[in-house]
């Protein structure tokens, strides 16, 4: 049996630091879409109701209307 050369286990770590370094950043993205997602339907909700409107609920479209 050979025994990895110390710059190939050298390559390996660097690849693997980078493969979680690129998962977190892909993380902190999506996170951070999802809250501007989530801020600006507040925004939108919050500027509607200081305008004096009483209807400002989002419309649910899926359920049934009897």
């Amino acid at each position: 049996m050979t025994e990895p050369t110390p710059k190939e286990s050298r390559v390996s770590d660097t690849r693997q630091g980078a493969k979680v370094g690129l998962i977190i950043v892909l993380l902190l993205v999506f996170g951070g879409l999802f809250l501007v997602r989530v801020l600006h339907k507040t925004s939108q909700l919050q500027d509607c109701v200081m305008s004096g409107r009483t209807n400002c609920a989002p419309v649910d479209g899926a359920s049934p209307s009897n």
